[in-house]
């Protein structure tokens, strides 16, 4: 049984309960269309939508003192006082709103400032370590030729000092 044909079930013990409750307890239904003085509803045929109605207004009579609209304001006399409290009032709020606005843009202006100056003392910092860094670089290399050539240099004196030795042993011989 899908959920479509449970509530048409539902609906139809539902209205059998209505049904014999009315008949236990009678009670004078409300009308549908609420009475008014100065217009008359009618209901119209129950659609599926819900219910519609027609309403038509009364023609005034004579006697009738109640005006259609609504009543407006009592107005209020106002006095130059009052006037120029008003444009006080506008003036703060708007010299307010001014200050506000560019406390925010002075604050705004301020954090722009201390971005710049924290990405140039990063960017300073960063060119002074690499400086370093390559200073340090060139002085290994510097130190490891002077070992190298060093090294030539004591194997050099040392083939010399080798042929020297064969050349006298060599005269030694003859």
């Amino acid at each position: 049984m899908n959920t479509a044909s449970a509530y048409k079930e539902k609906m139809k013990e539902l209205s059998v309960i209505s049904l014999i409750c009315s008949c236990f307890y009678p009670e004078t239904r409300r009308p549908l269309a609420p009475e008014f003085e100065d217009m008359e509803v009618k209901p119209i045929d129950k659609r599926a939508s819900g219910q519609a109605f027609e309403v038509i207004l009364k023609p005034l009579s004579p006697l009738s003192d109640v005006a259609h609209g609504l009543p407006s304001p009592p107005k209020r006399d106002i006095s130059l006082d009052d006037i120029e409290k008003k444009l006080e009032a506008a003036e703060e709020r708007r010299k307010l709103q001014e200050s506000q606005v560019l406390r925010a843009l002075q604050d705004k202006r301020e954090h722009e400032r201390d971005v710049l100056l924290k990405a140039m003392e990063e960017n300073s910092n960063f060119s002074k370590m690499a400086e370093e860094k390559l200073q340090l670089k060139m002085e290994q290399n510097k130190e490891n030729r002077e070992a190298l050539l060093a090294a030539m240099i004591e194997r050099l004196q040392e083939k010399e000092r080798h042929a020297a030795v064969v050349r006298r042993n060599k005269e030694l011989r003859d």
